[in-house]
């Protein structure tokens, strides 16, 4: 019998930026305000889901032109809800993590400690510039990245902090009062060797693109090995874009029609900035290293994940996720409200049902 602690987690984007989760010109019947959004996590709690996420934009760029910022929204939808957590979006540089570590620990101690926080290292320069914030080399942005994550922690958990980084300095500093227990869950992204070993060190959770299975288990296998090696341990993000549809014909006429109706000017300009962000890293490879245009219409790559079918097949693929070591899978839609109510109707129950088979079939192995 799966217990709770076992089953997949399932999150969602929070829509906080318009335009949606795909770079296409397609109805999309998704608010970027706090009224829509409201709704969309009281509906998402209702459906099973744990986790939402905020997106961190400064700039406007593939259809994104307005952009809530992710701390205070996140607060929002935390007091319009009494079970769902909220990760929010925090990116270094524009944060410093003595700012970042008391507005968390206050949301968390009016919340019961249902906020969590995603360190994004960046990867688009001309954000940066667009604000005035210096732009680091790639493996310089993780390694501050790791920095601010060390002294969040450090401020949480320490009185009379002190901390001698090469990006953040902190001496005998106390903070007052600290996050509700437990604390803050950390998570990053990243596809990199930077970004996989900055999540083997200091991380709760490492969110990755996404891929196939067989990809997927590849980075799984990868990064739980170096966590070992560091006597730490990591739980792994899987990027998706789901269509949930009665019928897999009808899923797939949803796909093509997003792709057909792609801004080709914004997935072409989208593609040639995460191209260069992936060059930049010491591998010459990055999250987008290998993705098509048809894959970038959707900017982190959820359609490769493939949960495009019926509730059946979805079902089947996030066990199959599951299986070579996903602990949660992070999904994007197209109409989030109705799409969101669903899945957490037609396709949770039954990722819970090929769990609790699946944890049978393992006992009477045993």
């Amino acid at each position: 019998m799966t217990t709770s602690h076992d089953q997949v987690k399932f999150a969602y984007w929070v829509p906080n930026v318009s335009g949606g989760l795909v770079i296409s010109k397609i109805e999309q019947r998704t608010g970027w305000d706090i009224d829509y959004n409201r709704r969309l996590a009281q509906i998402a709690e209702q459906a099973g889901f744990d986790y939402a996420l905020s997106q961190i934009r400064f700039t406007a760029g593939y259809g994104a032109e307005f952009q809530h910022e992710p701390v205070a929204f996140s607060h929002a939808l935390l007091a319009a809800t009494t079970k769902l957590k909220v990760i929010a979006a925090l990116l270094p540089g524009p944060w410093n993590p003595a700012v970042a570590a008391k507005q968390i620990a206050t949301i968390s101690q009016l919340t019961e400690g249902r906020v969590a926080v995603n360190i994004v290292s960046g990867w688009f320069r001309g954000e940066f510039t667009a604000i005035g914030e210096p732009w680091l080399d790639h493996d310089e942005r993780y390694r501050r990245s790791e920095e601010f994550i060390r002294a969040l922690r450090g401020i949480w958990t320490q009185d009379n902090f002190t901390f001698r980084g090469d990006f953040y300095r902190f001496s005998d500093y106390t903070l007052k009062p600290k996050p509700a227990y437990p604390l803050p869950e950390i998570f990053q992204g990243g596809s990199s060797r930077a970004a996989r070993d900055m999540a083997s060190r200091v991380s709760d959770w490492y969110f990755t693109n996404g891929n196939s299975v067989e990809e997927i288990k590849k980075q799984v296998d990868d990064i739980r090995a170096k966590a070992r090696a560091n006597n730490h341990s990591v739980k792994i993000g899987v990027n998706a874009f789901a269509i949930a549809r009665d019928s897999e014909a009808e899923a797939r006429a949803v796909l093509d029609e997003i792709v057909v109706k792609a801004d080709p000017d914004a997935v072409n300009a989208f593609a040639h900035e995460v191209k260069n962000a992936g060059k930049a890293s010491p591998e010459g490879q990055g999250n987008w290293a290998k993705s098509s245009f048809e894959d970038l219409v959707q900017y982190n790559d959820g359609f490769k994940t493939n949960l495009i079918g019926t509730p059946e097949q979805i079902a089947e693929r996030i066990v199959a996720l599951k299986e070579v070591g996903v602990d949660l899978v992070l999904l994007g839609f197209l109409h989030f409200q109705e799409e969101v109510e669903y899945f957490g109707r037609r396709v949770i129950p039954l990722v819970r049902a090929l769990e609790a088979k699946t944890a049978v079939h393992a006992q009477a192995a045993e």
